[in-house]
């Protein structure tokens, strides 16, 4: 249910998410070569996603009591459901409880197929980001008819937990993203850009400042080429991590960024609350104050904001609140679902053609 101006109140038996939820399948179909992602310094070159470890299944055989039976709970590793399968995380970070709706199929949420134009060009690189003092990797996604050049809205789309620029939508490219058929009609001409921004929740931390290299770095390497560049406007679209981050920037820039969406944006409510979940999503009690996406809403006074969540998501209390915090006018879609992947891809299309809508404006 989407409602303009109002919420759809929903109680989740989740409770506060005990981990990190944000872990989402690889992209089978993007294009992208999964080896450019981020390479640290310090790091070893070790891919952001080095985590996800895709395991095979056949139909069927994968359920609640086999779950149960193998002594699989949210606390060790956990499954995550996919299109083609399951994948084990080595980190828990979804609660059992939405573990084993998921193996139920209680987390599954119904959506349209799919329908593009045709696919336009698409850009991958790399930069050496001083705010991260490492290496990054991005990919541009361009409409039909459109490339290097154009001169174009751009949406920042933000990766969530684990992910890098290669996967930073759910089941679709950044081309694709952008070749949508909405209800029957394209999407206004915008290009999307994807950049590695590792895993610290898109804050400035020592030594690793995300938010600085989209707002300084990302950006105006858009701009260079066309997009974003004023009168053209730039708006922000993030999944879980990326999410919270598209509300953040949305925030922390009022007069860069003119329109956000996120999809079931991870939000705590206090630092406590996300140091014993994440220890390393905010690099201190004063960080987290300063970066509180509830605390701040009214920054986003007057500017176009879609929030949308599942009733079953672990975050969803965090998401209320800050719903609960807007200024008149956003809109919210509240409605079944989980922290899931297709969740995700089914609020892909609406908030794309929300961003569409108001960055051409």
């Amino acid at each position: 249910m989407r409602r303009l101006g109002a919420f759809v109140h929903a109680t989740s038996d989740e409770g506060v998410p005990d981990r990190q939820s944000d872990v989402r399948r690889r992209v089978a179909d993007s294009g992208h070569d999964p080896s450019m992602g981020e390479q640290a310094a310090d790091d070893g070159g070790r891919q952001a996603t080095g985590t996800i470890a895709s395991v095979g299944r056949e139909p069927g055989t994968w359920n609640r009591r086999r779950f149960l039976k193998l002594g699989i709970g949210g606390a060790g590793l956990v499954v995550v459901a996919g299109a083609t399968g399951f994948e084990l995380v080595s980190h828990g970070v979804l609660p059992g409880q939405q573990t084993l709706d998921q193996l139920d199929g209680a987390c599954t949420v119904e959506s349209q197929a799919l329908v593009f134009s045709p696919l336009g060009d698409s850009m991958t690189g790399t930069f050496y980001s001083r705010a991260r003092n490492r290496t990054v990797g991005y990919t541009i996604g361009y409409p039909s008819g459109h490339q290097s050049g154009s001169v174009l809205p751009l949406v920042v789309m933000l990766h969530g937990f684990g992910g890098n620029h290669t996967d930073a939508l759910s089941g679709i490219s950044p081309a694709q993203a952008v070749a949508l058929r909405v209800n029957g009609h394209g999407l206004a001409p915008m290009a999307i850009a994807t950049v590695d921004g590792g895993g610290g929740y898109w804050n400035p931390h020592p030594g690793d400042d995300p938010m600085g290299m989209v707002i300084n770095e990302l950006i105006p390497l858009c701009q260079k080429l066309g997009l974003g560049r004023p009168p053209q406007k730039v708006g922000t679209l993030g999944i879980s991590m990326g999410g919270y981050g598209a509300i953040l920037l949305a925030e922390k820039y009022p007069d860069l960024i003119s329109a956000v969406a996120a999809i079931s944006p991870a939000i705590w409510t206090s630092y406590s609350e996300a140091d014993s979940a994440n220890a390393g999503a905010y690099a201190s009690p004063s960080a987290f104050r300063t970066y509180d996406v509830v605390t701040h809403a009214h920054a986003l006074a007057g500017k176009p904001v879609r929030v949308t969540s599942g009733d079953q998501d672990p975050f969803h209390p965090g998401v209320e609140a800050l719903i609960q915090a807007l200024p008149p006018g956003p809109v919210v879609d509240v409605s079944h679902g989980c922290h899931t992947d297709s969740f995700f891809l089914s609020q892909e299309p609406p908030s794309l053609a929300f961003l569409a809508q108001h960055l051409a404006e």
